[in-house]
């Protein structure tokens, strides 16, 4: 009976893949508006493809897709404190049991980098991580709009929209300088200030990393030969690693500098000594 079910399989795979090659081959291109330099510069002006706000004015899909995931994690967080955490218990499920990993997590980077003030830290770097996170594998779901246009496309990753990630750099760069003032009032806040190009290369960082993964797929796409069943892997792949990636690289510059501005003096005077 098995090997009746590898043959079925083996004989569907090979039908399959037949199929695609046919296509590749004899059906035509499904049709690109404007050539691939075009799409690719839309992709990351949005001079094209706008949607408009409640009738009030045309933004960036970015911006829609900020203001979703935003949403979302708001109603989630609110489900969580209200019916998920007063019923935990000291046996964790499997639910409990995944919060606190993530939690302890981001908690266990800030105690690392910052001894002194990690508190605030802690919870910060666990919703800058997370909302990094679910942000970039939310154009996964292909939620789609309609343009002002009246053309249908899927929302994008909000941080690749290069606003959305400067304001990812900068909100980051302000919890470092309120670090530094908490603990060495005026000096801390001078001693961050000397990095003045940390905002904008993690601005950068961030949106160069979700920005490729987007053209690379909008390559994949644009060529027939390749448009079938490959764009669905590489989308996947690019956005499950920069997702990772960009979340524990921007929370852990954030923690470094951040424990680096709020050391207090003292004990950098101690250490200059030693």
């Amino acid at each position: 009976m098995d090997k009746k079910k590898r043959i079925i399989a083996v004989a569907i795979f090979a039908v399959l893949a037949a199929v695609l090659m046919f296509g590749t081959v004899v059906v035509k291109s499904p049709g690109h508006h404007g050539s691939i330099g075009e799409l690719m510069k839309d992709a990351v002006l949005h001079e094209t493809n706008k949607i408009s706000l409640f009738g009030l004015m045309e933004v960036n899909p970015g911006l829609i897709s900020a203001f979703t995931v935003t949403g979302v994690f708001l109603v989630f967080c609110l489900a969580v404190r209200i019916f998920v955490i007063p019923r935990f218990k000291r046996v964790p499920g499997k639910f409990q049991l995944i919060l606190e990993t993530a939690v302890g997590l981001f908690d266990s980077l800030a105690k690392s980098n910052s001894p002194h003030r990690n508190k605030f830290l802690g919870a910060y770097l666990f919703t800058a991580g997370a909302y990094i996170f679910v942000g970039t594998i939310f154009e996964l779901f292909g939620v789609q709009v309609v343009t002002t246009h009246g053309t249908s496309m899927s929302l994008p990753a909000p941080l690749a929209d290069i606003n959305g990630a400067i304001m990812m750099g900068f909100l980051s760069y302000s919890v470092i300088l309120s670090g530094g003032f908490a603990e060495n009032r005026l000096k801390g806040v001078g001693q961050a200030l000397k990095d003045f190009s940390l905002p904008v290369s993690m601005s950068f960082r961030i949106f160069g990393a979700l920005l490729s993964g987007a053209l690379v797929t909008e390559l994949v796409y644009h060529f027939i030969a390749l448009s079938y069943g490959l764009p669905i892997l590489v989308a996947v792949l690019f956005t499950l690693l920069h997702a990772l990636i960009q979340a524990y690289v921007l929370t852990m510059l954030t923690a470094l500098f951040y424990g680096e501005v709020s050391e207090p003096a003292h004990e950098k005077t101690k250490k200059d000594k030693r």
